[in-house]
């Protein structure tokens, strides 16, 4: 298997704030509440490094001292695109950061006999081929999911894609990585592997039912 700490356009988060929160998503004594909560910060917390080669442009600004240039983030800004439903946990944390960004959605679901995802929904901000997309779900297990929302949003014309996840299985990540060489993978910890149900382990369970409270 490729070594994907040295991967292009594939970051691995090491920042000792996302790993303690991570261990604490893990803990199964986690309730509801808390679990939300360290979704969305996980998620900002990634999002500052997914983010930081937004493109600037010099802007006109009266401070209360003078008039200055000084920069501004440029163009169509950002459109986040959260994986249904599990994905939902994490738009909060990355709007916090850009409150202006716009949000789509697809919707998926997995077939728990053949592990392959089904889409049902699918709707995108326009124009999505001037904006920066950001795919959000906290999960990259065999990777079918986050392959599938990537063609979908290529096939509606985006080009500037990044992916984030959460926790990501090294036979998701590979795949998706493959599959898509052009797309920015940010993971905030590399699990071990996939079990014969498809479930990354050790994992943190079913992260839609965790945000969400559901079983």
């Amino acid at each position: 298997m490729m070594d994907l700490y040295n991967e292009k356009n594939v970051t691995i988060m090491t920042h000792p704030l996302i790993q303690h929160k991570i261990s604490l998503l893990r803990d199964k004594n986690t309730g509801t509440n808390e679990f939300r909560k360290l979704v969305e910060e996980i998620a900002m917390l990634e999002g500052f490094v997914a983010l930081g080669d937004l493109p600037l442009e010099d802007v006109e600004v009266e401070t209360p001292i003078e008039t200055c240039m000084t920069p501004m983030i440029s163009g169509r800004k950002l459109a986040i695109v959260p994986i249904l439903r599990a994905g939902l946990g994490m738009v909060s944390g990355v709007t916090a950061l850009v409150p202006t960004a716009k949000i789509g959605h697809i919707g998926m679901y997995r077939n728990e006999e053949t592990f392959e995802p089904m889409e049902y929904y699918c709707k995108l901000p326009r124009p999505i081929d001037e904006r920066t997309i950001v795919v959000v779900d906290p999960m990259l297990a065999t990777g079918g999911s986050a392959i599938d929302a990537i063609n979908q949003i290529k096939k509606h014309g985006g080009k500037t894609i990044k992916f984030m996840c959460i926790i990501a299985a090294p036979e998701g990540l590979v795949k998706v990585h493959e599959e898509h060489p052009d797309v920015q993978i940010y993971v905030g910890h590399l699990d071990r592997e996939l079990n014969a149900n498809a479930y990354i382990c050790p994992g943190l369970g079913d992260a839609g039912d965790r945000i969400f409270g559901t079983k």
